[in-house]
Order: structure tokens, then C-alpha cells, then sequence
């Protein structure tokens, strides 16, 4: 099924990212028809975590500072404890989230994921859901925080943790799919 075909998704991330919350999404998407480009700050490659563990590397397609927002339809923010916090203050990582807002593209974020939600201020009063870590974060952000596998509001796609990453993923290939093409 090539529900994505022509749809391009930038995912963003640094190194500590949870690995099965950027490979499971990312092959969804694929298997959709999307094309996926790893955007980080890092150029080379950037390295993902199991757990508590180092893991794989995974090669950088676009370094954050050449980004070209208007080349995408969709943004993936994939959790994981260490690179939410590394992003979430670098000013280009929250510039590019804003600039995807302010088109109107959706983006989807999962576990630590919305720990940049916050710092582009995209939260308030939206309804959220995180992994409970950072669910008082979100909720002193002004948040509307809830218990749910996925949460679907206003272009923000967002999931708790990887044991719901396949409703987490049917979500963003219906939003994603829905994003007119580009001119």
C-alpha cells in the first residue's frame, strides 16, 4: 500500500535516541511509500540506545544546520531520554519544529519525544500523551495530558512509550497521508 508515495518525513534526532521508536516508525512509513531522511545536529552518524544500553548507529541524511524544511510533509520526534534533552535546547532543532508548525505540517512525537513540544511551545491547551516521565513537564506547559496509546490533536501526533508503537504508527501513516503534496 503506498499511501505515502511522494510524502517525504524528516526525523529528528541525537545521539541517545530510543532505537525502536526511530526503526519501527521509519519502516512504517517506508512500507507506506514515505522516503525518510534522519536530520541531527551530528553529521556522519548518530547513535541509538536499547534501553540502558548503547546500540546502533544509524547514517545522517541531512545535517540540522543545511535543513530545508519545505522538502517535508511531516516531522518524526523519536523519544528516548537523551536526545529529547540534547535537542530540546539547541535552537535550530526547536526552529525547524516551529517552522513545521507554522506550515501547518504534522508532527508526531513518542516517549521523551514531547520534551521538544514543550520547548517550542506547542502545548499549551493541546491534548498530549507521553511516557509518564515527563507528564507533569507537559502538564505544567499547560498541557491537557491523557493515558491513551496515541493522542491526535491540532497536527500533533503523540505516544507514550514503544509498546505502542503499532497504533502509534497506523496514526501517523492516516495523518501523514493527509498533508496535501507540496507545488
Amino acid at each position: 500500500m503506498e499511501k505515502l508515495k511522494n510524502k517525504r518525513i524528516a526525523i529528528l534526532v541525537a545521539d541517545g535516541f530510543e532505537e525502536i521508536e526511530l526503526s519501527s516508525p521509519k519502516e512504517a512509513l517506508e512500507n507506506a511509500g514515505a522516503k525518510t531522511d534522519i536530520i541531527s545536529p551530528a553529521s556522519g552518524k548518530v547513535r541509538s540506545k536499547d534501553g540502558d544500553e548503547w546500540s546502533k548507529d544509524y547514517p545522517v541524511d541531512v545535517v540540522l544546520k543545511n535543513v530545508e524544511e519545505n522538502k517535508y510533509d511531516g516531522l518524526l520526534l523519536p523519544g528516548g531520554v537523551l536526545s529529547p534533552d540534547k535537542l530540546r535546547t539547541n535552537k535550530s532543532a526547536i526552529a525547524l519544529i516551529n517552522a513545521f508548525w507554522e506550515r501547518n505540517k504534522p508532527i508526531a512525537a513518542i516517549c521523551h519525544g514531547p520534551q521538544l513540544l514543550i520547548n517550542a511551545d506547542l502545548v499549551r491547551d493541546k491534548k498530549i500523551t507521553s511516557v509518564t516521565a515527563i507528564q507533569v513537564d507537559l502538564i505544567n506547559a499547560g498541557a491537557k495530558w491523557e493515558d491513551s496509546e496515541v493522542v491526535i490533536d491540532d497536527g500533533l501526533i503523540t505516544s507514550r512509550t514503544p509498546d505502542d508503537l503499532p497504533a502509534f504508527n497506523q496514526a501517523i501513516i492516516k495523518v501523514f497521508s493527509a498533508v496535501r503534496n507540496k507545488v
